[in-house]
This record gives structure tokens, sequence and C-alpha cells, in this order.
């Protein structure tokens, strides 16, 4: 809970204390030193149409290239007729875009909140107004915890009063994923705004092909884009905000580099088993790189009591022999890849996620998995097995004497094992080599007992 590293953060902090003219001062002030940035004006109000329209002449008349509509706050706010209050409702939501749409010239975005039945619906809506696109999403209400004699954190006062809060961070990158690739595959074409737990390049990347065509990077009430050029108000930045909270703003150099790099090796052929920027797993013990030992005596062994010590002896000796055949020969240069295919531009990649969901009644039934360990790279910490015993089919057994595991028929493939397992591919799901008969117990026909 704390600490560096925190995988989310809740708030329940409102509105900015600044006033509209203070940071109406900001964005000129902002673009007459930073001409070629894009600087949107978040701004956020009760249902009225007035505020609405007067909000955002003013933020149009200060420079900001776009305007954030914050429909989405989901603490403190909402009780005060703004955020969420106004989010939640479709036809709330169209009628402001329609408000802000006949005020101002510039381009302007609704930004959505999660807290929804049917977040489609809210975006249809937006676009319905006349909104050029939609953020999504903003934070998640929830309740960040209680210590051990039921106070809350965070406690407000001498009551140690508490409310929920909007949650970001990590934690809600499934939500926010959720969120953006159901607004791209129901609105084919309509700019979405990324956010919600960007931490690093390759997240960010995920957001690109979920459909995002802009990720951002959030710091108070001003957003500054990198670029933008306009393809149907296509851009592309990255928001962050938990991420900034939990280092600085020097991550951004690093998400912009790490995206470029990504780009860059997925035109490089010799990489394609590699994930993002991580190389293939190699078989390891404990993340060092060992032989097969199978190969080496006929037979596997364990790692632990005197199969270890076996071990250990018969990869020292194949180490000694590597040895002495390299001794002969220079060391290897460093590989040089070049493109051998051209390098993906950000648009390319947009959406490409799409093609892969649909409705559950999509999936194949007749391709199934089961999971295959390998005994290399096993350190028979019994994990697999607690979780398959406890919570899944009792589909793993363990060698008596040696403790090597073994899949049986019993796998129904639903990865447990390999989600809990602490080493990288030392389990991976393959092919049913053989038909599946699931066990159901009584048959259909047969009363139960009780």
């Amino acid at each position: 809970m704390y600490g560096p590293g925190q995988s989310s953060f809740l708030n329940i902090e409102l509105i900015s204390e600044k006033t509209a003219a203070y940071w109406c001062q900001s964005v000129t002030e902002l673009k007459a030193d930073f001409p070629d940035n894009i600087v949107i004006a978040s701004i956020m109000c009760s249902y009225n149409k007035n505020d609405w329209v007067e909000l955002s002449k003013k933020a149009e008349a200060s420079g900001a290239d776009a305007l954030e509509l914050n429909l989405s706050c989901p603490h403190g706010m909402g009780e005060r007729g703004m955020g969420l209050a106004c989010g939640q409702d479709p036809e709330l939501v169209r009628n402001i875009c329609r408000w802000i749409r006949q005020a101002v010239q510039i381009p302007f975005f609704a930004k959505l909140t999660p807290n929804v039945t049917d977040i489609v619906s809210i975006a249809r809506a937006a676009k319905e107004g006349g909104a050029d696109g939609v953020t999504a999403t903003n934070t998640v209400s929830g309740l960040m915890g209680l210590k051990a004699d039921g106070t809350p954190w965070p406690a407000v006062g001498t009551g140690k009063r508490t409310t929920y809060g909007g949650v970001s961070g990590t934690a809600i990158r499934p939500i926010a994923l959720r969120a953006v690739t159901s607004i791209a595959r129901a609105l084919p074409g309509f700019p979405i705004l990324a956010t919600g737990g960007i931490d690093s390049a390759e997240s960010g990347l995920q957001f690109l092909h979920s459909g995002a065509s802009v990720l951002q990077m959030k710091s108070g009430s001003v957003w500054r884009m990198s670029s933008w050029f306009d393809v149907g108000f296509l851009f592309h930045l990255f928001q962050v905000c938990s991420a900034i909270q939990n280092q600085d703003f020097t991550v951004i150099e690093d998400y912009c580099t790490g995206l470029k790099a990504l780009l860059y090796l997925s035109s490089i052929e010799e990489l394609q088993d590699w994930d993002g920027q991580s190389p293939a797993t190699v078989k390891h013990q404990k993340g060092k790189p060992v032989p097969r030992i199978a190969e080496l005596m006929g037979k596997k062994l364990p790692s632990f009591g005197p199969f270890l010590e076996q071990r250990k002896k018969i990869i020292a000796e194949n180490k000694i022999r590597q040895k002495e055949q390299n001794a002969a020969f220079s060391p290897l240069e460093r590989k040089c890849f070049i493109p051998k295919r051209p390098i993906p531009t950000i648009k390319e990649v947009i959406g490409r996620a799409l093609q892969y969901l649909g409705a559950y009644g999509e999936l194949s039934i007749t391709e199934q998995v089961v999971a295959m360990i390998d005994e290399e790279m096993c350190i028979n910490c019994g994990k697999c097995y607690m979780t398959c015993n406890d919570s899944g089919y009792q589909a793993i057994q363990f060698d008596p004497e040696t403790h090597l595991p073994t899949i049986t028929d019993k796998c129904t493939g639903c990865t447990l094992c390999l989600s809990v397992c602490p080493i990288i591919d030392c389990i991976k799901m393959v092919s049913r080599t053989t038909p599946y008969e699931p066990q159901r117990g009584l048959p259909l026909a047969v009363k139960p007992v009780c």
C-alpha cells in the first residue's frame, strides 16, 4: 500500500482550487512558450448550458487547441451535479456536447466514466451530440482499503471518515481496455483518447491495438500533447497519471522511445519470436540457461536433494566440454538485424486487436489445449499442484521419487497452473492430442440423492 511502484492510487480531491481565469492564462502562456505543442483544456461544470458555453468559449479564446469535457469524476463532484452526475445519462451527455459544438470551433472530447452498465451508449450519445471523440476512461469508483481496526484509508479528520474515491493506475487497465475496444468496435473511426493504467510503452501499444487513436499523459487540468496531425482528428500521445506519480515526467521520454522501438522490432523477421522488447525465454533454471539433462544422460532429474547435486555435476561437466570445444573459435560478432519489411506507423497498428474480439459463442470449442510442464525449468515448488488440486480438476501428479510433475487426461486447459507458476514459460498450453471426455458426475437423467 505504500512505497514506489504503486499499482493503483485512489484520490478524493475535487475540482481545481484555481480559478478559470488562472487556467486560461496558463493555457495562453503555455502556447506562447510551446507553440508547436498541443494543449487540451479540461473543463467541468454542472448540467447548465450557460456554464458550459462560458467555460468552453474562455478556453478556446485562451488558445487551447481542444477541449476535454469532464463528465466522469466519480467522487464528490457528482454530489454537486457535476462529473459523474452528467456522464451516466446519455441524454445529458448528448445535450452537453451539442451546447459545446454550437459554442466553439475547436475539437472537443467527452471524458467517459467506467462506472456505467453500457459505456458504448454514452460514447454514442457524445458522437450524436457532435463530439470529435471520447476519452476512455476516467477513474473507477472504489474503496481503497480498511485497516485491522476497521478505519479506512484515506481517513479524514478526527472522525476518520472517508468516501468512495477514484481508483487509477494499472489496476484499472483491464476495465479501460474493455471500454476502448467496445467503443472502437461499435463506433469505427470515432477517435478515442485512451487512459487508464498506461505505465510503459508496451501497455500504451496495447491501447493502440485496442482501437485508441490517442494515448493521454495527465498532469492536472491541462493536457499537453507532443504531436498532433489532422487525419480525421487522429492524434497520438500517451496519457499517464499514476506512472508519473510513481516516478516523474521523465517516464514520458521512455515511453515514446519504447513505442518507437516496438514498432521497429516488429519489422525484424529474425525477432518475430520476441514478445515486444522481450526475447523468447530460453531453457533455464532460476534464470540461468541450462542444457537439457535428459539429452545428456538419457533420463530426467528434478532439482532438489541428491538429484540436484547430480544435476550440478552433469551441468558442470558439460560446461567444461563446451569450453574446450569453443576455445579454438573466435568470439561471435554481435548480430545486427536489418528490417526486411516496412516499419509500421502508429496509424497502421491502431485497432489491430479488434479482429480477435467477439462474442463468447464465436469461440472455438473444438480447438482445446492442455498444460505442458518443462521438467528442466521446473523448480518443484508445487504451486501448480496446489491450485489444480484445490481450484481445478486434480490433473497434476508428482512422481513419488523424483517429484517431477506430469499432466493427466483430466486437464481441461483452464490455465490456472500457468498463471501461478513463478517460472516464465515453464508451463505452456499446447493442443490436446486426445479426445476430451468430460466427467459430469451423475448422469443428467439421474436425480440427486439429497
